[in-house]
């Protein structure tokens, strides 16, 4: 799912090469000839010397390559701010397409246990806004997890491990997932996974299922809402579609 290292290949091991016997050739152009890799013929036998080509062709061009993701995937930051508009307090910080970049970004911005109260951040498909009016949210909901305000290792670190799974496509019905969100609140803070129907039980079950699994949440108790169900009631009064 995430590359946490990489393998090197074709090394080239000491006893493969062929090295000139020292002081076979008396001759100083021939000696600089085999330093800098053109090879040499000497007392009519070949002598294989590693030239510069062949070295670089065991470089391993990989370590110098980004491994690229499925999907684009933009990072939102929300602050509440009474002046504005629920809109106009949502801003775009950056997307990234990369292992690389994605790692960049995490450890540049500030883990969810270090936002002041009323903050969300949100990781979402390119195209998709993190809000239940968007067109490919409004048919679908979210599983909501309820966070314990004490445990901020406990919340960075599920925050962590889900955009993982999301962005190694970890999931069975992936292309179902818009996005995830994590809320910073006063009593508990709330992380949740957006999906595109709430109509498609199958797919969510099997999210829901696998939600509890990847990040090891054991006997705690995550349910799903209809983003439908959300814009009319508010808070704890929104109706569970399905619980686990």
């Amino acid at each position: 799912m995430v590359y946490t290292g990489y393998e090197h290949y074709m090394r080239q091991q000491a006893d493969e090469t062929e090295w000139m016997p020292y002081g076979e050739s008396n001759n100083w152009e021939q000696s600089m000839a085999v330093y800098s890799g053109e090879g040499i013929m000497a007392d009519e036998e070949e002598h294989l010397v590693p030239s510069l080509n062949t070295q670089l062709s065991l470089i391993d061009y990989e370590l110098g390559m980004k491994h690229l993701l499925q999907h684009t995937w933009t990072v939102w930051h929300w602050e509440n701010d009474r002046s504005k508009a629920w809109s106009d307090m949502l801003s775009d910080v950056t997307s990234f397409n990369t292992v690389e970049d994605f790692f960049s970004v995490y450890y540049f911005i500030k883990p969810p246990s270090d936002l002041k109260i009323f903050n969300d951040y949100m990781v979402f498909k390119q195209g998709i806004r993190p809000m239940w009016e968007d067109e490919y949210n409004k048919e679908g909901g979210r599983w909501i997890m309820l966070l314990d305000k004490a445990s901020k290792a406990f919340s960075d670190k599920l925050w962590h491990d889900l955009l993982l799974c999301i962005i190694g496509e970890c999931f069975d019905y992936s292309d179902q997932i818009c996005g995830v969100v994590i809320n910073v609140r006063n009593k508990a803070n709330k992380l949740s996974l957006w999906t595109r129907n709430s109509r498609n039980a199958q797919a969510i079950m099997t999210i829901g299922n696998q939600l509890k699994q990847f990040l090891h949440l054991g006997e705690m108790e995550i349910q799903y809402q209809g983003h439908k169900d959300a814009m009319v009631q508010h808070g704890p009064n929104v109706s569970a579609l399905y619980r686990i």
